[in-house]
């Protein structure tokens, strides 16, 4: 099965690399059902994961002029105290048996596995819609933000910092509509730029619950380098071609492992 795993983590890297996000959601799930591992340890080795390959590619979309630092700073410092106060205060406060009905237990793994199904379902959602913002995709002019803009992004970085710490995930579902729709970015910045904040979420929680939790590099380090070669090759592809085919397609296998997930947790107990 790990086989199976090492050979997602290059779809990780690829959607990454050609849409700025959708990946990272995969990790955790990966590192459960096929690596064996604990949920509440999975999300602490993802964040790991998902950083280092987003802040790879996120630093080769930066030296072609693709990140928006304005969007970084206003989504990124929100983020950031979320997430820290997501893993150091909320997720140990989730007992490890959340609720029993009947012979059915529901346990802290069991919740945050079903809160990612989910999750994994609305991203498909979004990505199959494939609302991109295409009035946007080509203008490659400069975007003055606006207060209300701000205060969207402010509002979603928190929101985005709270899915980051809770599950582990990089939330790019959420911040690449942001970026177009809301600040108005243009596509290709906007995927370097859901990059660039997408590492600096993901690291910083990892720092957040190094000493918290055990990491098994001999997973971790392997899963991160074929990721990596993911987003290579995904940042290639996205320089050739549109990211709306891979988005939707790789939407449906989403929102598939999302209703695989919710069955498995709820009813297959």
């Amino acid at each position: 099965m790990e086989i199976i795993g090492y050979i997602a983590a290059i779809l990780i890297g690829v959607s990454l690399g050609m849409i700025g996000g959708g990946g990272s959601i995969l990790t955790v799930p990966v590192l459960v059902y096929l690596f064996n591992t604990d949920p509440v340890l999975a999300t602490t080795w993802s964040l790991f994961i998902v950083g280092v390959t987003s802040l790879t590619g996120g630093i080769r979309a930066y030296t072609k002029g693709k990140v928006d630092f304005k969007s970084v700073s206003e989504f990124g410092f929100p983020s950031i105290l979320s997430i820290f106060i997501t893993r150091h205060f909320l997720l140990p406060a989730i007992p490890d048996t959340v609720f029993t009905v009947g012979d059915f237990v529901m346990t802290k793994g069991s919740f945050l596995m079903t809160i990612f199904g989910l999750l994994m379902f609305i991203a498909a959602i979004l990505m199959i819609k494939n609302e991109s913002g295409k009035d946007s995709i080509n203008s490659d002019l400069p975007h003055h933000h606006n207060q209300h803009e701000v205060l969207y992004l402010i509002l979603l970085g928190l929101g985005v910092g709270l899915i980051t710490g809770l599950l582990g995930a990089g939330g790019g579902f959420l911040i690449i509509p942001a970026l177009v729709l809301i600040v108005g970015l243009p596509m290709k910045i906007a995927i370097g730029t859901s990059l660039i904040i997408i590492a600096i979420n993901s690291l910083f929680g990892f720092l957040f619950s190094l000493k918290q939790f055990e990491m098994n590099w001999k997973i971790i380090l392997p899963f991160t380098a074929i990721a990596i070669i993911g987003i290579f090759a995904g940042s290639r592809f996205s320089e050739k071609l549109t990211g709306d085919k891979l988005k939707k397609g790789f939407g449906w296998f989403v929102l598939i492992m999302s209703v695989f997930i919710i069955i498995k947790e709820v009813f297959l107990k």
